[in-house]
């Protein structure tokens, strides 16, 4: 019965990740990431932390004649994925620990799923390690906390249903690893040369308060910050209405910044 349990919260959380979170934020940085990819026209390219594959979808339609491997670490997100992106090949893959052989791949790419690597530098190693020499990585990850706009409404009307312990997955975990030396040295650690950082700003885009409080409270790990803390429903409608303050009603537009990273395998000398 617990695993069941675990099964339905799982697909509950992709399913609302998918419908309100995709659009609004997570596509505008599939869109770049998967142009800058297609620019260097790969032929066998890996993906890391692919969720529901809204970058999947975009890589592929650029490159059709690629082999586009998908991978994610959370199986309800290889099912949507899968189902809605089938010229990828799909599997459940811990990017620690990688199921293919060295030089596999020529083009590894991860849309905002570096911050959940529980050591960065092995995670790195081990996609230089399939990747061929003098092949590319090519990911994102989110700039500070303070130029998400959503997501500071959505941390200031968590803060206050919870005053005495807050919430802090946003900005412990997605809005974590924005440093950019910190991240030049762990690429450079695990062997990455030629490496690049750019700050991309774009417009989140939601259709509406409440559908961008269902996504974060509902579609993302702050869901068992906030079940740990109280009722999800009271905490989602909270949030809406923030996000209504803050925004005004009807449809939501507002900025967010990202780090776009590239590096490549050290060539064969």
């Amino acid at each position: 019965m617990a695993d069941e349990a675990s099964r339905v919260w799982a697909e509950d959380m992709s399913a609302a990740y998918d419908e309100f979170l995709v659009p609004a934020v997570f596509r505008p940085y599939a869109e770049d990431l998967a142009t800058r990819i297609a620019r260097l026209e790969p032929r066998a390219v890996l993906e890391l932390a692919a969720g529901t594959g809204v970058l999947t979808q975009a890589m592929t339609s650029r490159l059709p004649g690629a082999q586009v491997t998908a991978t994610d670490l959370n199986v309800a997100m290889v099912d949507v994925g899968a189902v809605r992106v089938p010229a990828a090949t799909w599997q459940q893959t811990d990017a620690m620990n990688l199921p293919f052989g060295d030089d596999s791949f020529d083009l590894v790419a991860c849309q905002f799923g570096v911050m959940f690597f529980p050591d960065r530098p092995a995670a790195y190693a081990e996609t230089a390690r399939v990747l061929s020499p003098g092949g590319h990585f090519l990911f994102n990850c989110w700039g500070p906390l303070s130029t998400h706009d959503v997501e500071v409404a959505v941390i200031a009307a968590l803060a206050e249903c919870f005053p005495d312990d807050p919430p802090s997955f946003l900005a412990r975990v997605p809005h974590g690893y924005h440093d950019r030396d910190r991240v030049v040295a762990d690429l450079a650690t695990a062997g990455f040369d030629a490496i690049q950082v750019e700050t991309v700003t774009l417009d989140c885009m939601g259709r509406s308060a409440n559908d961008l409080a269902g996504g974060y409270c509902r579609g993302t790990p702050l869901r068992a910050e906030i079940e740990a803390r109280g009722d999800l429903e009271t905490a989602t409608r909270a949030v809406a209405a923030g996000l209504e303050a803050a925004f005004g009603s009807g449809s939501i537009v507002a900025g967010m910044t990202a780090l776009v990273v590239s590096a490549r395998a050290e060539p064969l000398r």
